[in-house]
């Protein structure tokens, strides 16, 4: 063998050393985490994969693909100096962000404190983020950096996070292997405002019902392929279909409004029509409300729909809604210190009818009493956010509602409260009901100084001639949406209309139901009565009650 050949072997002898003593090894670390030192059960473990160059943060679901849509993995990639989040949304959609900024930006505290967690010498360090101080136990023994988060990746190996010394994510397993798993590929990178919005809004159902809906009163308000228009605009309604809904999930209603030419505050309803007997509120609707139950207590008037009966139900409300004083259309009035708001933004649970929507073609409607050409312009979504929570189906039956929706079409104001009577309901029960609960909203009406807007009323609630429960409705914190209402008048005294305090309702919120409890019923039938001491007449003014109620059992 001549020199040349003999030189040529060694080199290839060192670079292969060379290769060897700088290979890098891939670890595989299995977290698990636990509060107040008790072991949280059933959970996901988190598996980091390192080695020299990168990271990845997965856990175990995800790894052995058994994850529920939408899951996030983590990559940090160590020569580049960025880390990337990867989003699976479904099962065609894949979403991404890079950040190069953040690992930089972190700041900790290094301790002298040591301690061995799975044989390894670990070191300590500490920061605070949001108020929240987290501790961290690290080794540089293993040559490889990484934690089960984005805090801590540069430090060392991180074996164990404590976040204000009750909350533990820690190492129990840490294991070599061949090579990193398949790291999915992206095929949508996106600002990282972005990519949080997208992976927050896939976490959840959304059904859009309305958008940017006109409420008016016009006689130019026509119906089209996808939403009907009702007493002169003044009502809309649709009819959605619900995927299935997992008992325990968390519904919610929201309805954003802006007035599009009316001044002022005024009642709004997003309800439930519903469909099961044999009349029905859309019956009213389309052929005139005489076709619709009357109900009378003997004071000489006829209230048209407003009660259950052998062959109707009436509206389910899921959410009683007030309007502001003009908001957006009327910020152009300047006062001092004021920036108006420039939409109003209404949210209630309505997890109590997942039965009517699961599966179910429902007609929605949406109505906002006035008598303005520009009227309001309003969206409305319901969004389904799954929980697994063991929880029984719940019975709804509806009993009344007074909210005299159809009132531009000639539905009577619920003025049924003037005498002894009031509001009588007669109900049966074909099967027993656990945990009762009636579902209750009332508002009181009458815009002058002795209406019953502005006076407290007593509302008692009688079950077979047995009160079950009274109290007053009234809102005293209607000043605190004066930002709502730049259309609102302003009084010598200092105040504006919008301040004052109301029977259960401030313009630009929303009133929330009560629950009055009813325990558990037997089949059979039941008298249902609402006594309210209505004020009287004043000239041509009078007052008036909207409530409602659903009767929910299991």
């Amino acid at each position: 063998m001549t020199k040349t050949n003999i030189m040529r072997k060694i080199i290839q002898l060192i670079i292969l050393l060379i290769s060897i003593s700088g290979y890098s090894q891939n670890y595989k670390i299995t977290y698990l985490k636990s509060s107040n030192g008790n072991l949280i059960e059933n959970q996901d473990a988190i598996l980091v994969f390192s080695n020299e160059t990168k990271t990845l943060i997965s856990t175990e679901k995800i790894i052995t693909k058994k994850a529920e849509f939408p899951f996030e993995q983590t990559l940090v990639s160590r020569d580049n100096g960025f880390y990337s989040q990867i989003t699976n949304l479904n099962e065609k959609e894949i979403i991404s962000t890079k950040d190069s900024t953040s690992l930089k930006k972190q700041t900790f505290e290094l301790l002298n404190e040591t301690k061995k967690i799975l044989g390894y010498n670990c070191k300590k360090a500490k920061t605070i983020i949001n108020s929240n101080t987290i501790e961290f136990w690290y080794t540089e023994e293993l040559k490889v950096k990484g934690a089960p988060t984005i805090l801590g990746q540069n430090l060392g190996l991180v074996l164990e996070m404590v976040r204000n010394g009750n909350f533990v994510v820690a190492a129990n397993k840490i294991e070599k292997i061949k090579s990193f798993p398949e790291i999915p590929q992206t095929n949508k990178n996106v600002d990282m405002l972005t990519y949080k919005d997208l992976v927050w809004k896939s976490r959840f159902t959304t059904i859009t019902i309305f958008k940017d809906q006109i409420i008016n009163f016009s006689s130019e308000s026509k119906s089209n392929d996808t939403v009907l228009r009702f007493a002169n605009g003044t009502i809309a309604v649709r009819k959605i279909k619900f995927p299935k809904i997992k008992h325990g999930s968390q519904i919610f209603a929201d309805v954003t409004e802006q007035s599009n030419g009316d001044a002022y505050d005024r009642t709004g309803s997003f309800f439930i029509i519903p469909t099961d007997k044999e009349l029905s509120f859309l019956n009213g609707l389309q052929n005139g409300v005489k076709t619709l139950p009357i109900y009378s207590n003997g004071n000489g008037k006829e209230y048209q729909g407003v009660v259950s009966t052998n062959n109707y139900q009436p509206l389910i409300e899921m959410m009683r809604f007030f309007t502001p004083f003009g908001i957006k259309q009327y910020n152009y009035l300047e006062l001092k210190d004021k920036t108006w708001l420039d939409k109003v933004y209404y949210r209630q649970d309505i997890s109590d009818f997942s039965n009517l929507l699961s599966e179910k073609e429902v007609l929605i409607g949406i109505n906002i009493g006035n008598y303005d050409k520009g009227g309001h312009k309003v969206s409305a979504n319901i969004t389904i956010h799954p929980e697994d929570v063991d929880s029984k189906a719940k019975e709804i039956i509806p009993l009344f509602c007074t909210n005299n929706i159809m009132e531009m079409a000639g539905q009577e104001y619920g003025t049924m409260f003037n005498n002894e009577k009031g509001l009588e309901i007669n109900f049966s029960l074909d099967k027993s009901m656990s945990n009762c609960k009636l579902r209750y909203i009332a508002t009181g009406h009458g815009g002058w100084e002795n209406g019953d807007e502005f006076v407290p009323k007593k509302n008692s609630i009688y079950l077979d001639g047995k009160e079950v429960f009274s109290f007053i409705p009234w809102r005293q914190d209607c000043g605190s949406y004066r930002l709502y209402n730049p259309a609102s008048g302003n009084f010598p005294n200092g105040l504006s209309s919008s301040d004052y305090s109301r029977s259960n309702w401030c313009p630009g919120m929303v009133t929330n139901p009560i629950y009055i409890d009813l325990g558990n019923l037997d089949a059979g039938n039941y008298t249902m009565q609402i006594k309210i001491p209505q004020g009287l007449p004043e000239g041509t003014s009078f007052s008036s009650w909207n409530i409602s109620g659903v009767l929910i059992g299991e």
